[in-house]
Order: C-alpha cells, then sequence, then structure tokens
C-alpha cells in the first residue's frame, strides 16, 4: 500500500472493508522532528529489544543490540499515531499496510506484550465506564460482526468440529482435532452428566459441545445463541447425526433463557456478556438452575487484574468483549446468584498451544481468505491471532474453568481424580 494514501474501515455485514482517502505525503527523507518522536517511540519499548525502522531506513535503536525483529513504520501519520496511541494506531496500522513487522509477527508481538505496563487503574475504570452496553440488539449485532463471516471462513483453519475456544493437550503430541474433542470431554467431566438430564447452554458456537454432551453422554440441551450462521450449521449437524430429540438450537439471547435445568453450561461465551450486564447473567443462572442437584461451569478468557479489552480489538474484532478477572465472576455473577465455586482451573498454556496451531492453519489459508476477504482483513485477523498468541503465552490473559454449585447442591465430585480418570469414583 502506497504512503500516499489511508484506508478507512466501514463494519459491512460483519467484516471489515476498506474505502481509500488521500492524507499528506511523507518526504522521502525523515526531518529531525520525525526523528526525534520516533526515538521516544523507540524508548518506550526498548526493554522489548523490538527495533523501530523509519520509511528511509534510518532507526533510533542502539546497533549495538540485538533484537528480536523490527517495526517498519512507512509514513510520517502512522509514526504520530503510535505515540499517541499505540494500543490502537499499532493494529490500525499494520492492518492498513502502513506498517510492517520484520523477523516474525508472534515472536515481534510476544516481545512487545512482555514489556506493556498494565494500564493505570483510573485509566482501566475509565475504559470500563465508557464501554457500550451490551444490549439485545447490540448483544446480536456485535456477534453478527464477528461470527456470522461465514462458516467457509472458520473452516479453512479451525479444528472439524469448529470449536472456537481453548483445546485441551492432555499430552503434548495431541493433534489440535484430538486436544478439542479432550476439552469437550473434560467439560463433560466435570459437569458428572447422567443420561436423562437437562442442560442448558448459554452460547453454543457451531454446537460441538451439545452434540458431544447429547451423544457421549445421554442429556438433552437446549442451546441459545444469537449467530445465524453458527445455528444453521449446528441444527443441520444435529439432523444429520440423528439427535433432534435430545438437542435444540435455540435463536435467542441468554437473557430470554426460562425453565429449570440439571445443568447450566457456558463456554467462550462470558467474554461477550460485558460487565454492566454480569447482574443479568447472574439473574439466569439463579432461577435456572435446580437448588438440590443443579451444577454449572464457566470456561472463559479472563485476566488476574481488572483491565479493558485492547482498543484496537474492542474496534475491529470483538465489540462489546470485557475479559473479566475472577474476582468480578465471583462477587458480581456467582456470589449473587447464590452459587458456591467448586473447582477452579487455568488453562492459560493450552490456549496459547491452540492459538499457535490455529495460527499455523490460518498462515496455510491465508491466500484464500484474502482472495475472499482482502488484504486489510487478513492482515487484521493474523495480527489478532499472534496477538492472542502472544497475550497467553505472555500471562496478559488467562483461561478459567469455574466448576459452581447452589449452595444446598452437593459438588459433582469429592476429588479430582474423576477429572483425570474417568473410571474413578466421584
Amino acid at each position: 500500500m502506497s504512503s500516499h494514501t489511508q484506508p478507512t474501515f466501514e463494519r459491512t455485514a460483519g467484516r471489515l472493508s476498506a474505502t481509500v482517502r488521500p492524507v499528506p505525503t511523507t518526504p522521502r527523507r525523515s526531518t529531525l522532528l520525525d526523528r526525534a518522536l520516533a526515538a521516544h517511540v523507540q524508548r518506550s519499548i526498548t526493554d522489548s529489544t523490538v527495533r523501530l525502522e523509519l520509511w528511509d531506513r534510518s532507526s533510533p535503536y542502539d546497533s549495538s543490540r540485538p533484537s528480536v525483529g523490527d517495526l517498519v513504520i512507512h509514513d510520517r501519520g502512522t509514526l504520530i499515531g503510535l505515540a499517541v496511541n499505540p494500543d490502537l494506531y499499532f493494529g490500525e496500522a499494520y492492518m492498513a499496510g502502513r506498517l510492517d513487522v520484520r523477523g516474525g509477527l508472534e515472536p515481534v508481538v510476544e516481545a512487545l506484550t512482555r514489556t506493556t505496563p498494565l494500564p493505570t487503574s483510573w485509566r482501566a475504570r475509565l475504559s470500563r465506564a465508557l464501554a457500550v452496553p451490551n444490549t439485545l440488539s447490540n448483544a446480536r449485532h456485535n456477534v453478527h460482526y464477528h461470527y456470522d463471516l461465514g462458516n467457509d471462513f472458520y473452516e479453512r483453519w479451525l479444528d472439524r468440529e469448529l470449536v472456537y475456544t481453548c483445546a485441551y493437550f492432555e499430552r503434548p503430541d495431541m493433534t489440535l482435532d484430538e486436544a478439542q474433542e479432550a476439552k469437550l470431554d473434560l467439560v463433560c467431566r466435570k459437569l458428572q452428566l447422567h443420561p436423562g438430564e437437562i442442560v442448558v447452554e448459554a452460547g453454543c458456537g457451531w454446537g460441538a459441545l451439545a452434540i458431544h454432551m447429547a451423544k457421549r453422554y445421554g442429556v438433552h440441551v437446549k442451546a441459545f445463541n444469537v449467530s445465524k450462521e453458527q445455528l444453521a450449521f449446528a441444527r443441520e449437524r444435529a439432523a444429520r447425526e440423528g439427535l433432534n430429540d435430545r438437542v435444540e438450537f435455540i435463536d435467542d439471547d441468554y437473557r430470554n433463557v426460562r425453565g429449570m435445568f440439571d445443568v447450566f453450561v457456558s463456554v467462550g461465551m462470558l467474554e461477550h456478556v460485558g460487565l454492566s450486564h454480569f447482574r443479568s447473567f447472574s439473574e439466569v443462572v439463579q432461577r435456572s438452575l435446580r437448588r438440590d442437584r443443579g451444577r454449572g461451569l464457566l470456561h472463559f478468557i479472563g485476566r488476574d487484574t481488572p483491565c479493558a479489552l485492547n482498543a484496537w480489538i474492542r474496534r475491529r474484532i470483538f465489540p462489546g468483549g470485557y475479559t473479566p478477572t475472577l474476582s468480578e465472576v465471583a462477587s458480581r455473577i456467582l456470589g449473587p446468584a447464590g452459587m458456591s465455586i467448586v473447582d477452579v482451573e487455568n488453562l492459560r498454556p493450552h490456549y496459547a498451544r491452540t492459538l499457535e496451531l490455529w495460527s499455523a492453519q490460518f498462515e496455510t489459508a491465508k491466500d484464500s481468505v484474502r482472495e475472499k476477504y482482502g488484504e486489510s482483513f487478513t492482515r487484521a485477523w493474523e495480527l489478532y491471532l499472534a496477538g492472542s498468541q502472544a497475550a497467553f503465552a505472555t500471562g496478559w490473559m488467562q483461561l478459567f474453568q469455574i466448576v459452581f454449585t447452589p449452595r444446598e447442591s452437593p459438588p459433582p465430585f469429592q476429588t479430582r481424580a474423576v477429572l483425570f480418570d474417568p473410571k474413578a469414583p466421584s
């Protein structure tokens, strides 16, 4: 992309599209002011050993130090953006081809992530306060924006069952298909499912968990989702496997769940609820679970410290998203719902590995993705996957699984042995 043009992006039918408008021409040689600004940006990332390079190949980086890779800036506007708001403009510039990475995208992004400080408390609180609420209409729009890109897009780089959440690598040599199936079964073992029980699933993706629970454990599942593409795929698969009498895929928001259930499960959906709607989620959990023998599981991307999602991720990838801490889930959802936490596990290394495999498969499919969706879309998803892998590898993000029960209910297992050996007594 020429440094004489700058893309502006719109959301169209759930995907990223670009129009081009002219920007001031950047001189071939950097000025003294350009180099001073570059030195300022370089100082902010020096500990990462990532080298900054301007459009005329000049660099403020200490040439005597080894570097993990380079950020190559193609125009003055990008340099100013990185100085003013790097959280937003790094992604915007990479997506537009106004910034390139030399030395491997994931290693460079990981190096930058390791040395990025957490936002100050007042900035974190302000960012959360300014978040757009996930009303019923906003939530449906946000899901449509990310998940209704076309099932064929996700089929290019996910596993065979389209499981778009953290896999579980019981063995390091597991394939992605094997690890995703292991994750589905781990969830079922934690919930100690019994034939004939009724399960409600809040956010079901392409239906893999609901079908796994029904087929392998003989339960009846009501699965809620507002993604048209995912629901169509899930319903077709359930019909093909003869499970329509045991799995019902419902086109509705989690807030409209009604009825009493033995089990409540949500895998990879809590991140889309938004902090301001945790009370609504809590009320659904409270009214849905049987008090005598109910139990539930939440599987979600989380944080150690309260912090809003990266600004570029919120704008381009996950509008309305928020990754909560364990304390926020305990105090705002489970505690008010009268639930006791039975078990907590952090699968962070498993998600880093999952994202590594997704990125590798996306790289293989990149040409076909570019042909259908365009260059800016492809670069955005390439950066999103690499950045997410870096976030889990460095501990910026966590992946929590929480098992809980109503206070009156017994825990589903007495020891964790049953989680590793299905034949162990529960």
